[in-house]
């Protein structure tokens, strides 16, 4: 098993960033690929960003440029910091975990979830 918990969500206006972090806990954090989701308001969960063992990186095209997710194994942390928010990234925030290699954009291939962080921008 593995525990993830967010932190960093808020309120911010348009234009603002945030640092969104997730702690694991549990098993080998370095085994695992890692991936930030969003759902926002009457949407689907998406990927937005995911990030291999060997630390290659995905990015969606409406957050490229913007966002830059990154990992520390030594702490068991993965972040995402997220520059010039729209008031579109408004969203709930999930980090997982997934075994696939080198990462996967797929909800279903992910097997550990975190809560979820809000975050939420003001036009």
């Amino acid at each position: 098993q593995v525990q993830l918990v967010e932190s960093g969500g808020g309120l911010v206006q348009a234009g603002g960033s945030l640092r969104l972090s997730c702690v694991a806990s549990g098993r080998t954090f370095s085994n695992y690929a890692m991936g930030w989701f969003r759902r926002g308001p009457g949407k689907e969960r998406e990927c937005v960003a995911a990030i291999s063992r060997s630390e290659s990186t995905y990015y969606a095209d409406s957050v490229k440029g913007r966002f830059t997710i990154s990992r520390d194994d030594a702490k068991n942390t993965v972040s995402l910091q997220m520059n010039s928010l729209k008031p579109e990234d408004t969203a709930v925030y999930y980090c997982a975990a997934t075994a696939m290699i080198p990462y996967s954009t797929l909800e279903s291939h992910y097997y550990y979830w975190g809560q979820g962080t809000q975050v939420t921008v003001s036009s």
